[in-house]
């Protein structure tokens, strides 16, 4: 498969390392040295490809949406922070019958992490002495906070609970991400966590998705990729 980079920072290198190790071709790759070029330029140069996918910043994100879909190149996001323009993208989309498929989190095992506080607050909410909290870290150079996995945990956690979800983030080092799940009561603390050893795992979804999103139209979830997938297990 031949994919197009938005993105040649430490995650854009990373998942350039495990297309070509998977076999795929990183035919483009876009840096901010492409910032001045307008979304039909950059259509143009992803023209014929089968696939693009993008770790850049929240400003370039719409921008890169719009090329792609002019190109008919189905395009996954895993920036975070955009999500305040996701209407104007969506329409694009439609219009150019193009392909999006974005995530907070492109770690499968946040994705199976959400499942599990899923399961979690459905068995809290019907107790009502115990508060849900949300911590997550990052390293220093992330610039959104929270993160759009915390974000995330707390829009499932409103879900079931009317009060309001407090959510404590820390900018410091090279922290890769951790995120925090907790149900606190007067009598006693239930916290669920996962840590991420490396950014390794979000390379490794992020080309998952390339492969998923090529053939299909519309605007996706990363979670509605892992639900295909964990559907198709349980039939087997």
């Amino acid at each position: 498969m031949k994919i197009a980079l938005f993105g040649h920072g430490a995650m854009g290198k990373l998942v350039e390392e495990r297309a070509q190790a998977k076999g795929d071709e990183v035919a483009r790759v876009f840096t901010s040295r492409d910032a001045e070029r307008s979304a039909e330029e950059l259509a143009e140069a992803l023209s014929g490809l089968d696939a693009a996918i993008d770790f850049t910043v929240p400003d370039a994100v719409l921008k890169n949406i719009e090329a792609a879909a002019l190109a008919r190149v189905p395009l996954v996001v895993g920036t975070t922070g955009w999500r305040d323009k996701e209407n104007e993208a969506r329409k694009l989309i439609e219009e150019n019958n193009g392909a999006l498929l974005y995530g907070a989190n492109f770690s499968i095992g946040v994705n199976l992490f959400y499942r599990i506080v899923e399961r979690a607050m459905a068995l809290f909410a019907g107790f009502e002495d115990y508060a849900p909290f949300i911590e997550e870290a990052h390293h220093a150079r992330k610039r959104d906070a929270p993160s759009g996995t915390a974000i995330k945990l707390r829009e499932m956690l409103a879900a079931e609970y009317v009060r309001e979800i407090p959510v404590a983030s820390t900018r410091a080092g090279y922290i890769p991400g951790t995120h925090r799940v907790g149900f606190d009561s007067v009598a006693d603390q239930i916290l669920l966590t996962h840590t991420a050893r490396s950014r390794e795992g979000f390379a490794a979804g992020a080309i998952a998705a390339a492969h998923w999103i090529v053939g299909r139209q519309g605007v996706f979830e990363f979670s509605q990729m892992v639900d295909e997938i964990l559907n198709e297990r349980t039939k087997l």
